[in-house]
């Protein structure tokens, strides 16, 4: 195994490829299971085995590499890249601490996925599907005769004792006769080669969103390999889900079912995003739904919508403040009276946390025997509940061999802990987790140590060993009917890790399920719809997603105006003008209003290059409305309606914040606050805000959430070139060519005005192109004409008719040139600045009344979603 990796890459041109990797492969750890070799790393004995490099592979491996193609291994580290570039082109983020100012931490996904033989994957899915009929039916006695605890055969410290039984659910049958919709079981598999049940999770299992897209990249990186095997597809899965769901709300097939999620800030958000699309499911947060007579409705822009079903991504004690936490802002209020009524299927249905606790794996084989008259075919690790004397007498002396969970994981009321591996610890703390056992015996659970399997892993051109579990999901797919999709989402340790941990930095893989049979290549397209039904098929907009694409549209063009006046301040301090007081006098007042300088520097005329200084140091300044502040509040507005923007436009924005306040640091680190530096970071920045706008303009469809986009950004131009205009009048700077130029470059209009009017520089054709032109983009008339159409289309007016908030925008038609370029007797343009005031005045007021009315409904009734 000392050979170097270039020979064995030269010895690849001669070797077959399964022989390759039997050489380029490290054996697994002793005690181990060898994914890719099929057997035990040691002698039976417990003593290493000698492990020679041919090794032959297991047959499935062998398969996998020989259809590498003809670049083979040689080609692996080309994948790895392409894999590392489509999850960060797909925008796969997991965040482990939900930093909502931190960067976003990629997903990791391994090059190799998990292969599991038919043979596996027959005994798993057998053992997967009998035991979440055993759950539901234990949730069904539960919140129902509680037979099973009235016979002893379920402790009810277990039960009742646990913080997540909830009694409000007692004695309410779940819509649809069934109460678990979806429940993952963690498996590991042994050293003997058989699968282990470790733990299981029924509340809002993750994982259903990232293993779709791990298999969709691996898939493509090794397309001959997932044909010629016979993968087991995952679409049809999926649709059995949504099916299901449909079919046991209670609208049936025409129900609408919604994903709850906790936000933008959780670590799985992208998840969430991506499996609502996917599924065709409207992504909802508490806040946009609302219980009206026991009934659960969507708040949209156009009213209240029934919603039938929810598959939560929320823990159930969030659900409802009303009769669960008091405190949470993420649930529905009277959520669970609506349950309670049959008027909404929730998935899972509300109190199955209680089991998620260890505890319950040493009670299900007596359970399964009572409950389905069958022993259970995928066995669990042994598990003892110290709650027992007896069990606790029998596990305390092989403490050392065994893990120490929590019975009651993440409950502050009952000292929970993270798991500890009894082989870690000294002498001194076994006797100490011995006394803590003995003292608070019922909040300890106890499972036997098992040496997790070891798959192999593309790691600087070496196949190296790494400890894996495998999360195995079981979707309900009709009443008391379950599907277990064919594959998971395995998660891997570390190197030198035993414990398989997205949160401690461990990394993740597909899963390939084999099968002899027929490959099943269902879609989740659905039939075709009737042009009747079509015509009624309309995207939901809810008030949530409204208002924060309005303040996406208005921080999109926040950024871009304090970008494009920041790169002007700059050029204007450096350029042939620098001594004009009046253009230094424009400059100073916008770049203190909009906030690029802090109150108290020295102005402009007063000190240049202090003023030049504080505003380069302040770009990156997030405290402040600078242009690192607005381009941060950009992205919070982008994540919070992440599923309607494709993963190109999602992607552009992270890598404009992240690169901006990157090169900002940077420069505040060396201390180099030159402008040349400063403006190659706003060039860069500009060039993303150009690919933002553009993609909204052209790659989103013209709903009323976009109208709503485009709205907040027509304020925020109407509002900031306005007041710029009338800075520019009232300091005289558009009097002297400097001014002049720069005013005409802050409308982005200096080429159509050059080209409109040559060299002239009078106030009368300023006006025309920056004021009354309704072809210029940038001009005043045009941003009031498009917002009082885009204001009447969002009302649902006539056309050619108005809404009275449309009214509220000045009418370019009614504006005339004379006038507005007629100076006083003392020679200011008051008329002009009076009417530029309107524009101002007029984009904040509109700014307001549309978030009364559209956002807090706090508006006239016509435009309430309900009373």
């Amino acid at each position: 195994m000392e050979k170097h990796n270039t020979s064995l890459f030269e010895a690849g041109a001669l070797e077959a490829p399964a022989q390759l990797a039997s050489a380029l492969a490290a054996p697994a750890a002793p005690g181990h299971y060898d994914e890719l070799r099929g057997q035990r790393r040691d002698d039976g004995q417990g003593a290493p085995k000698s492990v020679a490099e041919n090794d032959p592979l297991a047959r499935t491996w062998s398969q996998f590499f020989e259809h590498l193609g003809t670049d083979g291994f040689g080609d692996l580290d080309r994948r790895t890249a392409n894999l590392e570039r489509q999850v960060r082109d797909n925008g796969i983020t997991y965040n482990v601490y939900a930093d909502r100012h931190g960067p976003q931490r990629p997903w990791s996904l391994d090059l190799f996925p998990l292969i599991l033989s038919p043979e596996s994957w027959q005994q798993i899915e057998a053992g997967v599907q009998q035991r979440v009929r055993v759950l539901d039916r234990v949730m069904a006695d539960v919140y129902g005769p509680q037979e099973l605890l009235a016979q002893g055969l379920l402790p009810a410290a277990l039960v009742q004792g646990h913080p997540g039984y909830l009694r409000a659910m007692h004695g309410v049958p779940p819509v649809g006769g069934t109460h678990l919709h979806i429940a993952a079981f963690d498996l590991a598999r042994g050293p003997d080669g058989n699968w282990w049940v470790v733990s299981q999770r029924t509340q809002a299992p993750s994982g259903l969103g990232y293993l779709l897209e791990n298999r969709i990249i691996t898939s493509r990186l090794f397309p001959q390999a997932f044909e010629s095997m016979q993968v087991q597809r995952l679409a049809a899965s999926y649709r059995a889900l949504v099916d299901g769901l449909k079919q046991m709300s209670p609208a049936g097939a025409d129900s609408h079912i919604a994903l709850l999620t906790p936000g933008p800030y959780n670590e799985t958000y992208f998840e969430h995003a991506y499996l609502a699309r996917y599924l065709g499911l409207t992504l909802v947060e508490g806040s946009d739904l609302t219980v009206r007579d026991q009934r659960l409705y969507l708040k949209t822009l156009q009213g209240l919508e029934p919603v039938h079903g929810l598959l939560k991504r929320l823990d159930d004690q969030y659900l409802d403040p009303l009769e669960l936490r008091s405190d949470s802002t993420l649930g529905v209020p009277g959520l669970l009276q609506a349950i309670r009524a049959g008027n909404v299927l929730v998935a899972n249905a509300p109190g199955s946390a209680f089991l998620e606790s260890t505890a319950l794996l040493g009670f299900l084989p007596a359970l399964s025997r009572h409950l389905l008259g069958e022993e259970l075919l995928l066995p669990a690790l042994p598990t003892w509940w110290c709650g027992e004397r007896a069990a606790l007498e029998e596990v305390l002396p092989q403490l050392r061999d065994c893990v120490i969970k929590p019975t009651y994981p993440g409950s502050a009321s009952h000292g929970s802990f993270n798991a500890v591996v009894g082989r870690t610890l000294s002498r001194r703390g076994l006797d100490e987790w011995s006394g803590r056992i003995l003292r608070q015996g019922d909040e300890h659970t106890v499972q036997a140590y098992l040496p997790l399997s070891q798959m192999p892993t593309w790691q600087d051109e070496r196949i190296a060993p790494r400890s894996a579990m495998l999360r195995v999901f079981a979707l309900c797919d009709g009443p008391q009917s379950w599907h277990v999709l064919p594959g998971g989402l395995v998660r891997i340790a570390t190197a030198g890790e035993e414990i398989a941990s997205m949160q401690r930095g461990g990394s993740s893989a597909d899963a390939w399920a084999l099968t002899r049979g027929e490959v099943d290549h269902t879609t989740m397209l659905q039939p075709p719809l009737t042009p009747a039904a079509l015509a009624h098929r309309k995207r939901l907009v809810t008030s949530r997603a409204a208002e924060n694409l309005f303040w996406l549209g208005r921080y999109t063009e926040r950024a871009e105006n304090t970008l494009r006046l920041a790169r002007l301040t700059l050029e204007c301090l450096n350029g042939e003008d620098q001594s004009s007081p009046p253009l230094l006098a424009w400059l100073n007042a916008l770049a203190t209003g909009n906030a690029l300088v802090r109150p108290g520097v020295p102005s402009a005329a007063q000190a240049r290059r202090v003023f030049e200084r504080s505003l380069i140091a302040g770009l990156g300044d997030a405290d402040v409305t600078s242009v690192g502040y607005n381009l941060r509040a950009l992205k919070g507005a982008a994540s919070a309606v992440r599923e309607r923007l494709s993963p190109e436009q999602w992607n552009v924005i992270v890598r404009a914040e992240h690169e901006f306040f990157l090169r900002c640091a940077g420069q505040a680190e060396d201390g180099d606050y030159s402008p040349v530096e400063a403006l190659r970071v706003l060039e860069s920045a500009s060039s993303y805000m150009a690919a933002m706008t553009g993609a909204q303009t052209d790659r989103m469809t013209r709903d009323d959430g976009w109208r709503l986009l485009s709205i907040g950004r027509h304020l925020e131009r109407l509002g900031f070139l306005a007041s710029a205009l009338a800075e520019g009048f009232e300091t005289g700077s558009v009097h002297g060519d400097g001014g002049f130029e720069a005013m005409i470059s802050l409308f982005d209009s200096t080429i159509t005005f050059h080209a409109q009017y040559q060299q002239r520089r009078d106030v009368a054709a300023l006006l025309d192109l920056l004021v009354l032109d309704r072809d210029n983009p940038r001009s005043l008339g045009w941003v009031a004409q498009t917002l009082r159409g885009r204001l009447a289309k969002l009302a649902g007016s006539a056309p050619g008719e108005l809404s009275e908030l449309a009214l509220g925008v000045p009418d370019p038609g009614a504006w005339a040139l004379a006038p507005l370029c007629e100076p006083g007797a003392d020679g200011a343009h008051r008329a002009l600045v009076e009417r530029l005031q309107q524009c101002t005045a007029a984009a904040y007021r509109v700014s307001d009344e549309i978030g009364s009315l559209y956002f807090t409904h706090s508006g006239e009734a016509r435009y309430s979603v309900g009373a």
